[in-house]
Formats: structure tokens, C-alpha cells, sequence
């Protein structure tokens, strides 16, 4: 075996994988598999939970190729194999991109849900806990299905071109398992704290987490606050200072521009409403403002962000769309038959026919309103955008998958398509959200099962043995899915005002579900949302990515700080190391961010539970709430900068120092 696996600078013909293919070591096996599906439901859920509440997932493909050696090796010893290793981090890795195409979506159906107006037209449709399964099933082996012809070109023959970012890092972390114990202890350490701090302020409200101040005299409307979350912090360290930037930047110019430009305007004209809003502007806070006026901004900067991103791909959709359509429909030749193990996809016969059976079922799927027609378009853009996403994430990664600019593209086609043959108000509403649920989460599992693919195709893995566990890894966290987004959803609403606490923004899901219940009503508030689109065009003139930007200006204010409390560190890192110290310290300081990022998510989404099944938890939990009710009361924001400052110090810390010296 070799020292390390060959990266893309070597050319597909001169490429050896790091376990050859005429060598044959344990690959499939019920521990690789158990494990996997265990980290795959625990990162599932614990995305799923970050995602609704800050709009955004982190990679756990990594995170879990480094827990799998750690936990394989203290149970099993040497006998272990990096065939082992690749298929824990393939199963594990698709819970966090079933979760992703499931918050994106989903929800938009329970923002529905707990709108009075629709109530009044007779919205009365709730997906339920086996819909949503279904629905991640079948969207998510349409991706998997869909991906598998591609695999030879894009992994094998574009190799050297590609470079499929998340799957080589994979990759030379699993080759480099002798380390893996070390790194895995920092994922640990940043799980532990991550748990520790969401304990304290979560659990059991001993200070409050988010504080926040508004402005009066010349800045009245505006406010300034941290979230001081252990997820936002390790969140701006993994998407590093750029992106974190652009994220405040959006919200600055939204909460320290707009807001007191609009609360300067109410005071100047006493008594002017302005709609979308219903009351004075004279009259509003910072908060009402945003749901009024910002939010919508937000909503057309992010679809027009999207779209953009979108695009910007055309040359590869176009590229991608010619090679993957040869791919799946060209004729193969006597020499294709004759693989090497390496080489062995799942039969074609059998992905066509799982392909047709997935096909019946979104046609059959019950109380998604689907009927032919919405299969039909969930099936055309599933399988144009699947082509289109597993080129892309070779080229930028999956995190820079333009995903909610190709589940919006498909909503706007779909509402404009069902418009004309006169599917309209909620029949149209929920049948144009299904194809976008299933098409969305198509996107991204076959983002997923491309990178695990790259992962495996250095390693020496056996093609066929991951494209089969991807369905284990889609499969369990799809079970516990559904019970995670109700309780979520009970505990605390994706709305303001739905539960009477602080809402799971789900910023893609309100963007998406504001855009299709405008379309199929007629009653989308068109000025902001294309003011807000203009915002992100003049942010894009400036050379500049405007889909985080759009993000930033839709999210409270609260929530963009933190980030960049991360990204200033990611940035110390990298500025204060030389070449040769920056890509060990910067693993570190992801390790432990995807730590912090986990251990927060989880005890989030244990507290919805306790909510929902301890009515005297929910009582204190509810009588604590607030920035002043906590049980350090006044002290409460005090405590909370204070602690947060020393977590972002020890962020600091196990970036460049590690937890002690190597071995």
C-alpha cells in the first residue's frame, strides 16, 4: 500500500488507486455498515437542526472518515481497512445531504400550515411523517439512480480535471489513519463542548444565548446582537472569512441601512404604512420591520443570488447535460463488458429499472397532489439537475453547489407550467413544492454519492459495494427524519408567532414557499422582493458572490456575527502559519468546528423533544425565555459574551496548538 493516494495532478491513464484492483481486502462489512448508518442518522438529524435554524450545513464527510477510524480501530484493532473506513464515510456522509434537500424544502408546507390566510382558503395539507420518508426515498434514489452512469466519466475519465474537493480530502484523511485517533479526538473534544455550552444556556437556561440591542435616536429601527451559539461559531471556521464577510455584510447593510432608512421615513411621514406591512412605520421595531420589509428584500436578493449561481454553470450544465446524456443512453462496446473490480458499476439493467420503478411510485406517491404530470417534471429536472450537480460539485465542491438556485429555477418553471393547464391556488402550491422537494433532495444525494465515488476511486474501492451502501446511508436517516423536522417543528415553528418561541428560520424553505404561494395566489409583494433582487445584481456587478450576501441580508443580524467570529479565527490561522503548518492546523480547527457544529445540533434537537413529550420541561423552558429571563437574569448577556469569548479562544487554541503534543 502506498504512502498516499494520488491526487488529481495525476492523469487517469497513469493513475494506480491506493488499493489495486486485482487485490481484493474487506470492504463491506456489518460493522463498516452499522457504524455508518449510526453516524449518518446523527448527522442527519443534527443538520437537519442547524439548517432550519441558520440556513446552512456543513460537510460531514470528513468528520465522519475521522470518527470511523478512531471507533473501528479502539474496537477492532489493526483489523481494519481503508476500504472499511471508505464505506462508514459513504453511508455516514449522505445523512447531512438527505438533510440539506429536506430543510430546503419541506417545511415551506408547515409555514403553510400556520398562515391564517391560507386557513382561510382551506389549506388544510400537512405532510405527514410517511410522506416525507417517501418522499426522501424516492428523491433521493432518483439522484443516487441518476448518478451511477455518470460515474465513469466524471470520476474515472475527467480525473485530473475534476478535483471533486471534499472526496480527495476524504480520501488522504483515510489513507493517513494512523493520525486518525488524534483527529478524532479533536471532533470529540469540539462534540463535548458543543454539548456543554448548549446544555448551559439550552437546557437549562442558565444564561441566555442571544443578545441583542436596538438602536434609538439616529440609528431608531436599526440593531446590532450575537447569537453566541457554539454551531454559528464553528460554522464561520468551516466556511472560512470570505464567505462569513459577505453573510455580515448582507445583514449590515439590511438591519444597520434599511431598518432605521424606513424607521427615518415613518417618522418623517407619521402614520404611513407601507405595505406589504399593516401597521405605521413610525411604529415598528426592528424585528417587525424585517418581517415587513427586510425579509422580502432578503427573499428576492436570494433568487436572484441563485439564479445567478446557476448561470454562472451554464457552460457545464451544457457540457455536462451532452457527456451524461452519452453516458446514460450510448451504446457501450465488447471492451466495456471486461472491468476490472475497480471499474464495476451497478448493472445498467437494474438502475434503468429502479429508475422506472421510481418513476411509478412519485406517480403514485398519496397526498402530494403529483398525479402524471407533477411526476413527469419531477422526474425531467431531477434528472437534468443531477447531471448538472455532479459536475459541479467535481469542480467547486458540494458546499458551492448552487442547489437553491436549481430548486427555485424548478419551482418557477413548475408554477408557470401547472398555471397553464389550471392547476392553481393550494392544489397548485402543493404539487409545485413536491417536485421541488424530491428534485432538491435528487441534487443533493447525487452531489453526495459523487464525491464518495472520487473517495472511493483513490482508495481502490469497488463501485458497485458504495452505490449500494449510499441506499443504507439514505435509508435511516430518512426514517428519523420525519420525526425530527415535527418535533422541530412543534417545539418551536418556522414562523414567527407559530409556537410563541424563537422560530427555526428555514430562511431557503420561507424564500421558497413565499415564492409559490405568491405565484399560484397572484399576491407575491413584487416591489421589495425586486428591490431585493437589485441588491444582489449590483452585489454581483461589484465582482462579488452574491448568493452569501443574500443569505446574510434575509438572516437577523444576530446570526451573521458569530460567523465571523469564525472566519476571523479561520483567517488568524491562515495568516499566522507558515505553508507547511496551515493545512494540519486548519484540519484541526474544522475537526473541532464540525465537533462544536454536531454537539450544539443534537442537543437542539433533544430539547424539541423534551418540549414535546415533558410539559414541565416546556413550562420552565417557556418562563426562562428572553434575553433578561434567564437564570443569571441581567447577567444573562454578560455571561453569554463572556463565555463565548473563551470558546472562540479555545477554537483558537486547538487550531494552532492542537490537544498536546504528537506522538
Amino acid at each position: 500500500m502506498q504512502d498516499s493516494p494520488p491526487t488529481n495532478d495525476d492523469s487517469a491513464q497513469d493513475f494506480t488507486p491506493v488499493v489495486p484492483a486485482g487485490k481484493s481486502i474487506p470492504e463491506v462489512t456489518w460493522k463498516a455498515i452499522i457504524l455508518g448508518s449510526i453516524i449518518s442518522v446523527v448527522f442527519g438529524v443534527s443538520m437537519a437542526y442547524l439548517g432550519l435554524r441558520f440556513g446552512m450545513t456543513v460537510s460531514a464527510s470528513i468528520p465522519a472518515a475521522v470518527i470511523s477510524m478512531a471507533v473501528l480501530r479502539l474496537f477492532f484493532g489493526r483489523n481494519v481497512t481503508v476500504l472499511e473506513n471508505n464505506i462508514v464515510q459513504t453511508i455516514g456522509s449522505a445523512g447531512e445531504s438527505l438533510a440539506a434537500g429536506i430543510i430546503f424544502t419541506i417545511p415551506a408546507f408547515f409555514i403553510w400550515s400556520a398562515n391564517s390566510d391560507l386557513a382561510a382558503q382551506g389549506y388544510l395539507h400537512e405532510v405527514s411523517k410517511s410522506q416525507m420518508f417517501w418522499m426522501s426515498i424516492l428523491g433521493g434514489a432518483l439522484g443516487i439512480l441518476l448518478m451511477i452512469p455518470l460515474r465513469r466519466y466524471l470520476v474515472q475519465r475527467e480525473h485530473g480535471k475534476l478535483k471533486f474537493p471534499e472526496g480527495t480530502a476524504c480520501a488522504e484523511i483515510i489513507v493517513a489513519g494512523d493520525e486518525g485517533g488524534g483527529k478524532a479526538k479533536m471532533v470529540f473534544a469540539g462534540i463535548g463542548l458543543g454539548v456543554l455550552f448548549k446544555v448551559g444556556y439550552d437546557m437549562l437556561r442558565a444564561w441566555s444565548a442571544s443578545v441583542n440591542h436596538d438602536f434609538q435616536g439616529l440609528l431608531k429601527g436599526g440593531t446590532v446582537g450575537i447569537d453566541a451559539t457554539p454551531s454559528l461559531l464553528g460554522v464561520g471556521y468551516i466556511i472560512g472569512p470570505r464567505i462569513a464577510a459577505l453573510m455580515l455584510s448582507g445583514a449590515v447593510l439590511g438591519y444597520l441601512g434599511v431598518g432605521p432608512l424606513l424607521a427615518f421615513i415613518g417618522d418623517q411621514i407619521p402614520g404611513l404604512v407601507i405595505a406589504p406591512g399593516t401597521m405605521p412605520l413610525s411604529e415598528m421595531d426592528p424585528a417587525e420591520l424585517r418581517n415587513s420589509y427586510i425579509k422580502y428584500l432578503g427573499v428576492g436578493a436570494v433568487a436572484v443570488g441563485g439564479f445567478i449561481s446557476l448561470i454562472k454553470s451554464i457552460p457545464v450544465i451544457m457540457s455536462s447535460f451532452k457527456q451524461g446524456f452519452v453516458e446514460l443512453f450510448g451504446s457501450k462496446s465488447a471492451s466495456d463488458q471486461a472491468v476490472e473490480r475497480t471499474d464495476k458499476d451497478l448493472p445498467m439493467k437494474w438502475v434503468l429499472l429502479g429508475v422506472a420503478l421510481v418513476i411509478i411510485a412519485i406517480w403514485l406517491l398519496p397526498g402530494t397532489e403529483l398525479r402524471l404530470l407533477g411526476a413527469a417534471m419531477a422526474v425531467l429536472f431531477g434528472f437534468f439537475f443531477v447531471v448538472v450537480a455532479a459536475r459541479i460539485v467535481g469542480i467547486v465542491g458540494s458546499s458551492s453547489s448552487p442547489v437553491s438556485g436549481m430548486t427555485i429555477a424548478t419551482l418557477l418553471v413548475t408554477c408557470t407550467v401547472l398555471i397553464y393547464f389550471g392547476v392553481e391556488g393550494v392544489s397548485g402550491m402543493v404539487t409545485a413544492m413536491s417536485v421541488g422537494a424530491i428534485v432538491c433532495i435528487a441534487v443533493c444525494m447525487s452531489g453526495d454519492i459523487a464525491q464518495d465515488l472520487k473517495t472511493g476511486y483513490l482508495l481502490g474501492a469497488t463501485p458497485w459495494k458504495q452505490q449500494l451502501t449510499e441506499f443504507i446511508g439514505l435509508v435511516f436517516p430518512a426514517l428519523a427524519m420525519g420525526f425530527t423536522v415535527y418535533y422541530l417543528n412543534e417545539a418551536f415553528g418556522f414562523v414567527p408567532g407559530a409556537t410563541g418561541r424563537e422560530p427555526l428560520l428555514a430562511p431557503q424553505a420561507n424564500v421558497m414557499a413565499t415564492i409559490v404561494q405568491g405565484m399560484m395566489n397572484s399576491n407575491l409583494p413584487w416591489q421589495p422582493i425586486i428591490v431585493g433582487g437589485f441588491i444582489a445584481l449590483a452585489v454581483e456587478l461589484l465582482g462579488i458572490s452574491s448568493l452569501p450576501f443574500a443569505i446574510g441580508l434575509y438572516l437577523p443580524l444576530s446570526l451573521s456575527t458569530p460567523i465571523m467570529a469564525g472566519g476571523a479565527i479561520a483567517m488568524m490561522v491562515k495568516k499566522y502559519s507558515t505553508k507547511a503548518e496551515f493545512g494540519e492546523k486548519n484540519l484541526r480547527g474544522v475537526l473541532f468546528s464540525s465537533g462544536l457544529v454536531a454537539g450544539d445540533a443534537l442537543i437542539g434537537v433533544a430539547v424539541a423533544f423534551m418540549i414535546g413529550l415533558w410539559p414541565t420541561f416546556a413550562d420552565f423552558y417557556d418562563g426562562h425565555d428572553g434575553m433578561m429571563n434567564s437564570l443569571s437574569g441581567s447577567w444573562g448577556p454578560w455571561v453569554a459574551l463572556v463565555l463565548f469569548g473563551l470558546m472562540t479562544a479555545t477554537l483558537a487554541h486547538m487550531a494552532f496548538k492542537g490537544m498536546g503534543r504528537k506522538r
